[in-house]
């Protein structure tokens, strides 16, 4: 456990206490390199928008269960996406090279959903990572939901609404697929919730689910196009 006081609110790190299930997801954060979690990279200038995504895993009525938003369809950036609760890191989170993308993951998952920082549990961090068309340079932090808050949309001109989604249904094959983008990149993508997850959040989702050895076979031939709703 280590206590980070520095550049504004204490940050706890600890993975004490946290449910058997989730100690593959603990052991995949500890090993994996970040040419396993995608082939786009951080670039080697230092170049890049500072940013932070807050991957938070709770115990539903299905057992686990991630929780993901779906951006606004007004938004120029990514609009109508899924993603994890995230944004750009600001000054007073600190340091983007030490503590502070943990807590700008917690401050934006805060400013979007309405959960109480209070009752996440920070646990582990994952390899920044890189989203070209935006230019975030992006560390993943993984989090155990401890006590959990009611959550839904606190501003409808960025967030369209706050949902769970069960692990299970995630690593069922029935509602997987590759989504295909007008560019022709073709990438993992999830039919959950009513949405179709897919881009840099069904990227990672898909390393962990692989590395955490809770992946199950499934039809990489099955495509859907981003506009599958049509």
């Amino acid at each position: 456990m280590r206590h980070v006081k520095d550049g504004g609110a204490s940050v706890e790190v600890s993975k004490e206490g946290l449910p058997e299930w989730l100690e593959p997801v603990v052991r995949a954060a500890e090993t994996v390199r970040p040419v396993q979690l995608s082939r786009f990279l951080p670039p080697a200038d230092g170049g890049g928008r500072q940013s932070a995504v807050l991957i938070l895993f709770g115990e539903g009525e299905r057992g686990p269960e991630l929780l993901l938003m779906e951006r606004a369809g007004s938004l120029r950036s990514h609009p109508g996406q899924p993603s994890f609760p995230g944004g750009a890191l600001d000054p007073e989170d600190g340091d983007p090279q030490g503590d502070g993308p943990l807590r700008a993951a917690l401050r934006e998952a805060e400013e979007e959903t309405g959960l109480d920082p209070a009752g996440v549990q920070i646990f582990g961090v994952l390899p920044k990572l890189y989203i070209p068309v935006s230019g975030f340079v992006v560390t993943p932090v993984l989090g155990w939901w401890r006590k959990p808050s009611p959550v839904d949309a606190v501003d409808p001109a960025e967030t369209a609404r706050v949902f769970t989604v069960p692990v299970a249904d995630l690593t069922d094959p029935a509602h997987r697929a590759t989504a295909l983008h007008p560019s022709g990149h073709a990438g993992p993508a999830f039919l959950v919730e009513s949405a179709l997850v897919w881009g840099f959040t069904a990227g990672v989702i898909d390393r962990l689910l692989h590395y955490a050895g809770w992946e199950r076979p499934w039809d990489h031939d099955k495509q859907v196009p981003l506009d599958w709703r049509a």
